[in-house]
């Protein structure tokens, strides 16, 4: 969501560059040469400076529309990081974020994957870093954790970590490892077992250095392997290495945005998996190159012909819905299946909203937000309270309609990011699957609207039948605290923010940290979230990974209600069985899941698929489509119980096949 709030617009001559910031903006005359963008330098630009004088740090009272009234004391999440065993704590490059701080995708932190590294059953915890060690945690089937970082060999304290995937690279039955890094190389980790991971980077094929994002596994062909579709945003970082620090500075200081802007895209990368741990680039005859800027990818089949899809979502621009041909190749269907999509997406998510059986897609808009300009009174709060779970339709909101100057400016603007205004909306985007290839955008309608959002985490986390959502969302120092969402679904589809009400805010250690930056506080906010059953008690568990501060392991706490979850091991198939799609009917509803390849934005949720039952007490029917194209039906299954299922044999399709 885009908001511009200004009290006062105030016009200059002074020529301070461009600057696009977090709350306000601010454009000079000119821009410098060193911001000249693809299309060419802008010409002489009017000041505008936004001017407002409201400050705060929390939501205040009465609750706003879109959020729910609860006693504080209701069932929900408890924050047990300390307790869990947890110790990591990610931290910021301090010329990048701390009192120098810039505006780049530094600000963007680190990921988050869960996994069972070790093959005991129980889904372990891969938490990554910039400045540092990352930390592996194993769960010891309680929920609690050790750090076993070190003895596994994966901590990559000598890069600037960005995404992670576990994932079954060579159908062994061992999870490997793929990190993703800023310049610093990206790694294939082997799992050799015994709880031991081995760098395969160099004779895999998978060297690439750029600056990547999400890496994201998906059998593109069907012939059983797991290939690696790499999204990748644009050469943001300076060329100058700092030796000291041992990374690439960032551009984009606040006064000249515009430099990280104006940077050369990168294409995103598709490696085809040889089936003896090696890897082909593919790129050029795919169609996935994309349009520079990536910041997430969801697969899945929207069309149900029996292939992999993919959308991209795009930082600057438009996000994409490639379409699988089936030869190899992919076509950019977007506009015409989705039609106007986010023009600043960060995390995407596919689930069913609704259950009538059908995954719906969920793009959340970040950037959107940012264009309120360097606000450190934290004078827009107020202003983003009330326009919350608003959209618009102009880049500069609700400035376009107050201010002839910036009406007249837009043109520009759209020059220098490179977007077409009627094929973005500035805010999230929800499209709803209407089956045979067709969409229809409800954000409004789903009350999915969300300011500052950054990940997306899905799951039934009370049980009750329908998929709710944790956002992460806030920007940190040096700009105002911004909540965490916890969208809980009404059982038809529609949700109500349940952040303030279920133990998700506010945060165990207050809104702000203990120390201070430059003498001012340091707001804590989140980046990314996965779920898991870490306890194996029927409850999804949250575990975010933080900006600059600790994670937080959020335990179920909401009451028991039935449920019933599977793990599928492919044969024919990816083993992951990623791509696979379970679908439970019931009397009146079909509820149906996927198993995931890593979404939402820097994060990888357990492949486990959890259904919430509610007080339902038995099932009509189970069908597993693997990625095969098989359909396996399943008989009546026990509830309360997690399932381990094979994939059979062809001939043996609809019988019962599970452990």
């Amino acid at each position: 969501m885009l908001i511009h709030c200004p009290v006062r617009i105030a016009l200059s001559s002074l020529d301070p560059g461009i600057c696009f910031g977090k709350h306000a903006f601010i454009i000079g005359p000119s821009l410098p040469r060193a911001a000249a963008t693809r299309r060419g330098a802008l010409s002489r630009w009017a000041v505008l400076v936004l001017v407002v004088v409201i400050a705060g740090c929390t939501r205040s009272k009465p609750v706003p529309a879109g959020h729910a009234e609860a006693p504080a004391n209701a069932a929900g999440f408890v924050d047990t990081t300390r307790e869990a065993g947890i110790d990591f704590r990610m931290a910021f490059l301090p010329n990048e974020q701390g009192q120098q701080f810039k505006i780049n995708l530094y600000d963007h932190g680190c990921g988050v994957a869960v996994g069972d590294y070790d093959g005991d059953g129980d889904d372990d915890i891969y938490l990554l870093n910039q400045l540092g060690a990352n930390g592996l945690y194993r769960n010891r089937g309680d929920a609690t954790f050790e750090n076993v970082t070190a003895a596994a060999g994966v901590a990559l304290e000598d890069r600037i970590s960005v995404g992670a995937t576990f994932t079954d690279i060579d159908n062994d039955g061992d999870q490997d490892l793929f990190v993703t890094s800023t310049r610093g190389g990206n790694v294939l980790f082997r799992n050799e077992g015994q709880g031991r991971f081995v760098d395969a980077t160099a004779t895999s094929g998978l060297q690439h250095v750029g600056h990547s994002q999400t890496p994201t596994f998906f059998d593109f062909d069907n012939d059983g392997w797991l290939d690696l579709y790499l999204v990748q945003t644009a050469e943001w970082t300076k060329e100058q290495l700092d030796r000291e620090a041992s990374y690439y500075p960032g551009k984009g200081d606040l006064g000249n945005f515009a430099q990280v802007l104006a940077s050369p895209l990168e294409n995103n990368v598709l490696y085809h998996n040889n089936h003896d741990g090696t890897f082909t680039d593919v790129t050029e005859s795919s169609g996935l190159k994309g349009r520079g800027w990536a910041g997430d990818a969801a697969v899945f089949d929207y069309d149900d012909d029996g292939w992999m899809d993919v959308i991209v979502t795009s930082m600057f621009g438009r996000a994409q819905l490639y379409r699988n041909l089936g030869n190899g190749s992919f076509e950019d269907v977007t506009l015409k299946t989705l039609g106007r999509t986010p023009f600043g997406g960060i995390g995407a998510k596919v689930f069913d909203c609704n259950n009538d059986g059908l995954l719906d897609v969920y793009i959340v808009d970040m950037h959107s937000d940012m264009w309120m300009g360097v606000d450190f009174q934290h004078a827009s709060e107020d202003k983003a309270k009330r326009f919350e779970t608003r959209s618009f339709d102009r880049f500069f909101g609700p400035i376009y309609y107050e201010s002839a100057q910036a009406r007249q400016e837009e043109q520009r603007v759209e020059d220098l990011l490179g977007y077409q205004r009627d094929e973005v909306i500035f805010g999230n985007g929800f499209y709803q699957n209407l089956g045979g290839g067709e969409f229809r955008e409800a954000t409004a309608e789903r009350n999915l609207e969300t300011f500052w959002p950054w990940g997306i985490a899905a799951g039934d986390f009370d049980n009750d039948g329908a998929v709710d959502l944790f956002l992460a969302a806030g920007m940190g120092y040096p700009f105002y605290y911004w909540p965490n969402y916890l969208l809980m679904n009404n059982r038809r589809g529609t949700y109500l923010d349940h952040g303030l009400t279920r133990g998700v805010e506010p945060p165990r250690g207050g809104p702000f940290l203990d120390q201070t930056i430059d003498g001012q506080r340091c707001p804590r906010s989140s980046r990314c979230a996965a779920t898991g059953d870490f306890d194996g008690d029927g409850r999804l568990e949250i575990i975010v990974n933080n900006f600059n501060h600790e994670p937080y392991f959020l335990r179920n706490s909401f009451p028991q209600q039935n449920y019933v979850a599977f793990r599928l091991t492919g044969t024919r198939s990816n083993r992951d069985a990623v791509g696979a799609v379970v679908k439970l009917h019931l009397a009146k509803s079909v509820l149906v899941r996927q198993v995931d390849a890593a979404s939402g934005y820097l994060s990888h949720s357990s492949k486990d698929l959890h259904f919430g039952l509610g007080h339902t007490t038995s099932i009509e029917r189970i069908e597993i489509k693997w990625p095969s194209g098989q359909v396996q039906t399943l008989p009546e299954v026990e509830l309360n119980q997690l399932h381990e299922v094979r994939e059979p044999k062809w001939e043996t399709a609809r019988a019962d096949d599970s452990a």
